[in-house]
């Protein structure tokens, strides 16, 4: 057989060989690196025969796939550990994941002291150097053995393969765990790892089923790449909106009101304002938006006509019961179907389109407790939410201005950078899920397509993310541990207004279908909140911070000065607040700095008699003295414009 490597290259061999024994062939440096094989684009076992020609790659631990099954045998190695120090505890399923690995036991919470004992046991493990091997059974036999083990996870696993399956298992040393690979050749392979944290976690993901505990951790081949992402970790943990923003108390929750209803202090309700109102000044008189008001709740019959009570219903929070009682309403899960009703309060013909309505909406979704999380996922939130009548004949221009104002409020933002785009596609394989035909779909999603083409940004296209009625331009973001979420969505409906009676005049006198998009500007707020906190790690550009500007007298006697530039900074629309607490100046300048502020106005005899202030600030340290006057103007036009300044270090403080 012809063996085809990435060089180029060709290697010939008589007899069937594994990938390890071509890695060895090839060089003794390169089987010791070897976690697998790519043969013709299918990532393999190493202990994998080849018997006829194909293309190899010896995938090491500097691929991506490489770190993924260095990952994996650590989880193996931790699932080990775990049932040697905690016999009782039964295994569920230890997969390799983005940015470590995580094993999910049936056993009591584990602490950090438990975590700390467990990396302890994975060493000896490792420092034994057992060889994993791979074995096979047939699928009734591989039921009884794990049933033998007493492990009823993987025994449940088993039973959902097809009968007359071949399974597969990996036996290191003792520890025989059900496994499709691929695994390195020997525990020695993994020579730097950390285990993170735990957490409770449900048996598939299923509210109803087992709690277990997970562990979670990560590895990577050399120590130095280790001590980089847990540095990267601790980062992301200073930076967490959900500990930070309760830190700096914007938001925070209350058992007794329930999970997934923040509650937003002062601060945090300051910052929501602000962007509430910039995004409707700025759709209403510079896009060409009409503003709507609409009900929180409705009867059934609107979801019905909608298409929500059947493809929706479980997402939403129903208010009675369909069997009992005459009326159920329910709470909106979103406001398209209100502003239909909008739209068809008035007769309107083709002159009148585009008809652009937009509205800050609060909204109400059934978020699984499980998936509940922070700002980022929430049972009540609120969106810059708008829904536009148009002719077919306006649809690509439209939806080109959708995408050119969210991509105008995300630059404005400094967000811009941090974003990927998704085309969200139906899929075929499930029709059922979905309105429309073929023709439907493969249309709207070409229209979608053309518009990313011609935007010129990269994206990628994900079956089965639309809509139940039409396709979308997802703009996705990734929280501070990787996580990505949808940010603003941009969707395009060709079939709805059928089941609204939505209609125009066209030039002829004739009723005709208008097609509507549903987008949102700046998406959700809470989650928007969120991502600026992690973004900017709390220091938010001075426009949308809730305090601006602090005044610092240095004594008493300074404290009527202070007053007066407060009630001016005041009457210029600027955020600010005196300090006239009886404690030195250096103490309250380092308060100030630890609460994130853009400025601080330090202000003492001098600055009285001259009618000036000394300000400082996070972006230049030491400003110098200034006129109020030209600070104000200064501010005012930093706030105006939204300017985003470049911080100093910490350190050049001072």
């Amino acid at each position: 057989m012809k063996i085809t490597l990435k060089d180029g290259s060709v290697k010939e061999y008589g007899e069937a060989k594994s990938v390890y024994e071509i890695a060895k062939d090839i060089s003794e440096g390169l089987a010791r690196m070897a976690c697998a094989g790519e043969v013709d684009g299918q990532i393999v076992d190493l202990r994998t025969e080849l018997t006829e020609d194909c293309a190899l790659n010896i995938v090491t631990a500097n691929d991506p796939e490489g770190l993924r099954v260095i990952r994996h045998t650590a989880s193996h190695v931790m699932a080990e550990a775990v049932q040697r120090l905690f016999p009782g505890a039964k295994i569920a399923i230890g997969p390799a994941i983005d940015d470590g690995f995580y094993y999910d036991f049936d056993a009591e919470p584990f602490s950090r002291e438990d975590l700390d004992r467990i990396e302890a046991e994975m060493k000896k493990i490792i420092k034994e150097g057992h060889v994993l091997k791979r074995q096979t059974m047939p699928r009734e036999e591989a039921i009884r053995f794990m049933q033998e083990k007493g492990e009823p996870f993987k025994v449940e696993l088993i039973e959902d393969l097809p009968e007359g399956s071949e399974i597969s298992f990996y036996d290191q040393g003792g520890f025989v765990d059900l496994c499709a690979g691929p695994h390195l050749m020997s525990t020695k392979g993994i020579r730097a790892f950390k285990l993170t944290s735990s957490s409770m976690a449900y048996w598939r993901g299923d509210s109803e089923k087992a709690r277990l505990q997970r562990i979670y951790g990560t590895a990577y081949n050399k120590k130095e790449d280790l001590a980089a992402h847990l540095e990267r970790m601790e980062d992301a943990k200073r930076r967490d909106h959900n500990r930070l923003g309760r830190e700096m108390e914007l938001f925070t929750t209350v058992d007794v009101i329930g999970q997934g209803l923040p509650l937003f202090t002062p601060k945090g309700t300051k910052m929501i304002m602000k962007l509430q109102r910039w995004i409707e000044d700025l759709e209403d008189n510079e896009w060409g938006y009409v503003r709507t008001r609409t009900p929180l709740m409705a009867k059934s019959d609107l979801y019905q006509i909608s298409g929500h009570w059947d493809h929706y219903k479980d997402g939403m929070f129903v208010l009675g019961d369909e069997e009992k009682d005459k009326e159920v309403l329910a709470l909106r899960p979103m406001t398209c179907p209100f502003q239909y009703y909008v739209y068809k309060n008035t007769q309107k013909s083709y002159r009148d389109l585009p008809y652009r309505m937009s509205e800050t909406s609060t909204l109400f979704r059934a978020e699984d407790s499980g998936e509940m999380h922070g700002l980022t996922r929430v049972r009540q939130f609120t969106i810059s939410e708008g829904h536009l009548v148009i002719r077919p004949d306006q649809a690509e221009e439209e939806l080109k201005l959708c995408f050119d104002l969210a991509y105008h409020i995300l630059d404005t933002l400094g967000l811009a950078g941090d974003v990927t785009f998704r085309l969200s596609k139906w899929d075929p394989e499930n029709k059922k899920k979905y309105l429309g035909d073929e023709v439907y779909w493969e249309t709207t999603q070409n229209a979608l397509r053309e518009v990313l083409r011609e935007k010129n940004v990269p994206f990628e296209e994900a079956a089965g993310e639309a809509a139940f009625y039409g396709p979308k331009i997802d703009i996705q973001a990734k929280n501070v541990y990787g996580k990505e979420d949808t940010m603003v969505t941009i969707q395009l409906d060709c079939a709805i207004a059928e089941n609204f009676d939505m209609y125009y005049i066209d030039q002829n006198g004739e009723k005709i279908r208008p097609y509507v998009i549903h987008r949102t500007s700046l998406g959700c707020y809470e989650r928007t909140l969120a991502w600026l906190i992690e973004k900017y790690a709390g220091k938010f550009p001075t426009w949308l911070c809730p305090e601006q500007v602090r005044v610092l007298p240095i004594s008493d006697k300074y404290e009527d000065y202070a007053n007066e530039v407060l009630r001016e900074l005041k009457a210029n629309g600027i955020d600010a607040t005196v300090d006239n607490r009886s404690e030195k100046i250096g103490f309250k300048i380092r308060e100030a700095r630890l609460d994130r502020l853009p400025y601080m106005l330090v202000v003492g005899q001098q600055e009285e008699a001259d009618r000036t202030v000394s300000v400082r600030s996070r972006f230049a340290g030491d400003e110098g003295v200034k006129p109020i006057g030209q600070f104000i103007e200064d501010v005012c036009r930093e706030i105006r414009t939204k300017e985003i300044r470049e911080e100093i270090p910490e350190e050049a403080h001072g």
